[in-house]
């Protein structure tokens, strides 16, 4: 089993998903279960299946949740994008999140391949 605390990508996960949750506690409170609630479940689930990905014996099992982290990844960006454009965040701060989030999706897809050439 692998510790996904030592993964990189993981703690980038982690960090995201914190300054996510710190930014939507400013939107609007009609959004609470709307998009302050997907964004929130979409970000979040970009380091729990990294996590459980690593608690998979194969490597196989383990790219299947990245690539499930890299979905989570373009969710999220599509979401931000929503946001800036209904005014619930700036576009500066959308397009930072979106740069991270765009540099894990690079290092989920690098991470994934190589597994894939381990087997």
């Amino acid at each position: 089993m692998r510790n996904f605390r030592n993964l990189e990508i993981w703690k980038r996960g982690m960090n995201i998903s914190k300054e996510i949750y710190l930014i939507t506690q400013n939107f609007p409170k009609e959004e609470k279960f709307g998009l302050q609630s997907q964004i929130r479940r979409a970000v979040t689930s970009i380091p729990i299946n990294i996590a459980e990905g690593c608690g998979r014996i194969s490597a196989t099992d383990f790219a299947n949740f990245l690539r499930y982290s890299e979905g989570s990844a373009c969710e999220v960006e599509t979401e931000l994008l929503l946001a800036a454009s209904l005014g619930y965040l700036s576009q500066e701060s959308a397009e930072a999140l979106i740069s991270e989030l765009q540099e894990i999706q690079k290092m989920l897809s690098a991470y994934r391949l190589k597994l894939k050439e381990g087997e």
